[in-house]
């Protein structure tokens, strides 16, 4: 059903959820979100974004359900100005969940809960141009289920160097039984999910990103590092450990990111890895490459694995003196921390001479 204006333009229109008698209305429907999609560079309207996550629906909250997120709001599209939002305005539907989230501070705010599509299609509606999602479930705030291991290329590293890192990493996760799920982040990069079991919290798994990233450095030194500081990392693929700390939160898979072409984080199958262009991955063609593909994340819950050996290799770098890997400026100092200064600024004192 659609509402129109006076001169018979869509101001409203209404999507249908599949499998649910809710029913989201899509405002200013014909709004260019993404200018330049695709090899012929078409618009795709609010609307189109709206239709693909009702194409995408079963795929996309089998890693949503459950999980707060962070918005990433573009109310004029993807060239307009945009903003985050973490806390649900007053004007939001009754029917939206929410719950508490609170910063590394503690300073609390209701966040959106994704409980079912037509929340996502309420942020779509809103102009979000990405879902930010924390690492646990509402319903189990004080354990996080999720390891994920952020393949960040550094300036001058091509998406091969990434492909080869991404590879290493599949097969260090199965000398230690377990699995990794990837995805494209929608741009230069790959992320990788690995389900934790159950009774670990995000300062534990933070831990076990760390260790891993200290161990593939130390065997790849050439293509991986673990520097924290950008310019300790050189031409190297980073694996960004801090991702995996308390209260952070990374963009969903099948989620459109913010880039004129509409391109969208997409999960993909290891048996992909050598051909997956993240260019060519968009709200157009995803939904085709799930139907023909299926959904190579389907089987992420009934594979949760054991994080204990790498927590087991934290504690002992800890144990022989190796400090913990420097936090985000704006965590405060956290025990075992190395100091938290760079380490050009560290030589340039240690160099100047006493007054």
């Amino acid at each position: 059903m659609a509402k129109a204006n006076e001169f018979g333009e869509p101001v409203e229109v209404t999507v249908d959820v599949p499998g649910g008698t809710r029913t989201v209305p899509i405002t200013n429907p014909n709004k260019v979100m993404f200018p330049s999609v695709g090899a012929r560079k078409q618009e795709r309207t609010k609307l189109d974004l709206a239709r693909y996550y009702v194409s995408v629906g079963d795929a996309i909250m089998r890693t949503l359900n459950d999980r707060p997120v962070l918005l990433e709001r573009y109310p004029n599209g993807v060239r307009g100005k945009s903003f985050f939002q973490k806390r649900i305005p007053e004007s939001a539907p009754d029917w939206l969940q929410t719950t508490t989230v609170e910063t590394i501070n503690g300073t609390p705010s209701q966040a959106l809960v994704i409980a079912d599509l037509a929340h996502v299609l309420w942020a779509a509606n809103q102009g979000v141009l990405g879902l930010h999602v924390w690492q646990f479930r509402a319903s189990e705030p004080h354990e996080a289920d999720e390891m994920r291991i952020d393949l960040d290329p550094m300036p001058g590293v091509t998406f091969d160097q990434v492909r080869e890192s991404a590879a290493l990493v599949r097969d260090y996760l199965a000398e230690l039984a377990m699995v990794g799920f990837a995805k494209t982040t929608g741009s230069k990069g790959i992320h990788i999910y690995v389900r934790v079991e159950p009774g670990w919290d995000s300062f534990a798994i933070r831990g076990a990103v760390v260790a891993l990233g200290r161990e593939l450095s130390e065997r790849h030194p050439d293509l991986i590092t673990d520097k924290w500081w950008k310019e300790e990392r050189g031409e190297r693929v980073f694996v960004d450990f801090n991702q995996n700390a308390p209260h952070k939160n990374m963009f969903g898979a099948w989620c459109a990111r913010p880039r004129v072409g509409a391109q969208v984080s997409t999960p993909f199958g290891w048996d992909e890895l050598d051909t997956i262009n993240p260019e060519t991955c968009t709200i157009d063609t995803v939904p085709h490459r799930l139907a023909s593909l299926g959904d190579p994340w389907e089987l992420m819950d009934e594979a949760p694995c054991s994080i204990v050996p790498l927590v087991e290799r934290f504690a002992a770098d800890l144990a022989n003196g190796i400090a913990d890997a420097p936090w985000p400026p704006q965590y405060p100092k956290m025990p075992n921390e190395a100091p938290r200064v760079q380490p050009s600024r560290a030589r340039q004192s240690a160099d100047s001479p006493a007054e």
